[in-house]
């Protein structure tokens, strides 16, 4: 990037859309959430991803560059629109998507500049629902291939729809370094890989075993969450929150996780940060709610506990 800072650059690898709720839109897509809240906690956050040469397009790169997040490496493309995703509400606590196809962020293309930035990432994170098409899934496979080996390289599943394959989510796992899934996504993985699931320490150690990766993080909603690393069981209670919407809370526990472990956090202290900040952006409105100054507070409450 030409503006680097000194700060952890965290990329969110993969979708960047319109979550579109009755009639208004909210910019979304998991990887970008997760590079948005990384860059209020304390990173530098940057999206790789495609959009339309369209309004719609547009209007999110105007968003992006507002929250003061690069565009550099955002494709434009000629062909193929931005994407959208319909949201609906049976219960707030479970969002519905309905995720349109064939839109740009499913040809996103590797080149000479993606691969430079990637050496350059701290961490990177990137899900499942970016590799339904081959182009993505390749490109997004060869940026993760061109990272450091010290590059924390963050799995964060998000299961959406008929949107995943065995193959992809095994190719994915053994990319990763952390894994983070929630508890719907432990079961529907226990059946793919034929792994039980009523141990999830035995769960979670066939992971690590398998695929190489280093920690399993499973997000328990209001209940908080587990991490299995290092021979260590990490169980973090959920702190009661008001939910406005649960769209991008995981993201948002997805980037607190990242950005205090690159700042050298403990696993406990930082996974409890992260339940936190998760249940602040489940409390607002929206993926990309600005809390930048509240999870300052809330980072220096925890580190002073």
């Amino acid at each position: 990037m030409n503006n680097l800072t000194s700060l952890p650059l965290v990329i969110g690898l993969g979708e960047l859309l319109w979550d579109c709720f009755g009639d208004e839109r909210r910019p979304g897509g998991a990887p970008a959430n997760v590079a948005f809240q990384a860059n209020q906690l304390g990173c530098q956050g940057a999206v790789v991803t495609r959009v339309g040469q369209d309004e719609l397009g547009t209007e999110l790169l105007g968003f992006l560059k507002q929250q003061q997040l690069s565009t550099e490496f955002v494709q434009i493309d000629e062909a193929y629109p931005t994407g959208t995703v319909t949201v609906e509400f049976s219960d707030a606590n479970d969002p519905q998507y309905t995720i349109h196809e064939q839109v740009a962020w499913d040809h996103l293309q590797f080149n000479d500049e993606l691969a430079e930035l990637m050496k350059q990432a701290q961490a990177v994170c990137f899900g499942t629902l970016a590799q339904r098409e081959a182009d993505s899934r390749e490109s997004i496979h060869q940026c993760l291939a061109a990272t450091n080996s010290d590059c924390l390289i963050v799995y964060d599943i998000n299961l959406r729809q008929k949107y995943y394959d065995r193959s992809w989510i095994e190719r994915s796992l053994t990319a990763a370094k952390i894994v983070k899934l929630n508890q719907d996504e432990v079961q529907v993985l226990s059946e793919l890989l034929a792994i039980s699931a009523e141990n999830l320490q035995a769960f979670a150690d066939h992971l690590q075993q398998e695929y190489g990766v280093t920690a399993v993080c499973i997000t328990r909603g209001a209940e908080g969450c587990v991490i299995y690393t290092d021979d260590q069981k990490y169980e973090i209670p959920g702190s009661p929150v008001e939910v406005a919407d649960a769209v991008g809370a995981g993201d948002a526990f997805t980037a607190a996780l990242i950005s205090r472990r690159l700042l050298g956090w403990p696993w406990e202290q930082a996974a409890l940060f992260a339940n936190r900040v998760g249940g602040l952006v489940a409390s607002k409105a929206g993926a990309m709610p600005v809390l930048r100054t509240e999870f300052e507070r809330l980072s220096q409450e925890i580190q002073n506990t």
